[in-house]
């Protein structure tokens, strides 16, 4: 009889995300693109420092130079998924601060 270790993958916790308005024109789409894009960097600075805390020793995918390569892109992946998500609220203070920048040039 053989002995198959299980492989524990991390469950990832989704919040419903609140109902965004829909952007009125292109610009205000734009904006919320770069306030999107904003927030999932963020969240990626935010969440890289847990991932380089994993044991790198073997684990399911056996660690090495391959997973050291790929984590940060999958970090970045989960940051990009949260910020899609609603984010912590931090989308829509991004996009009021630069909306407010701008009418302020204007």
């Amino acid at each position: 009889m053989s002995i198959v270790p299980s492989i524990v993958m991390p469950r990832v916790v989704t919040v419903p995300a609140q109902p965004r308005p829909v952007a009125q024109t292109g610009n205000d789409a734009r904006l919320e693109k770069s306030a999107q894009d904003f927030t999932a960097v963020a969240l990626g600075e935010m969440l890289a420092p847990m991932f380089d805390t994993l044991d790198q020793t073997g684990g399911t995918f056996g660690g090495g130079g391959g997973e050291a390569a790929f984590r940060p892109m999958l970090v970045q992946e989960f940051a990009k998924t949260i910020a899609r998500q609603g984010g912590f609220g931090l989308t829509e203070q991004v996009a009021k601060a630069m909306l407010a920048l701008q009418e302020k040039r204007s």
